[in-house]
């Protein structure tokens, strides 16, 4: 899957296999998270959003299943957990 390279709040890069409807993204943590029957639309409104982070948190971080294919979160943990922890 080609990743496209951005600088938005936490995510790093973004990309989108439209036949298996994945949208994986790459966050600051380098964790990289895949996202399941994304539609092609919501693709494209994040790939193009002035506003990517944004975006991502409102329509997509609690709305499909997730699974994190890279990174170093236990076995059971929730990948994002540490982005809503306060330390």
């Amino acid at each position: 899957m080609e990743m496209k390279k951005i600088n938005s709040g936490k995510l790093r890069a973004i990309g989108y296999d439209a036949r298996m409807r994945i949208l994986q993204v790459q966050l600051d943590t380098d964790d990289t998270l895949q996202y399941s029957g994304v539609g092609e639309d919501i693709w494209r409104r994040l790939s193009t959003s002035g506003a990517a982070w944004s975006f991502y948190r409102d329509n997509i971080e609690e709305e499909f299943t997730v699974k994190n294919v890279s990174g170093s979160a236990p076995a059971g943990k929730n990948p994002l957990d540490d982005l809503f922890t306060r330390k």
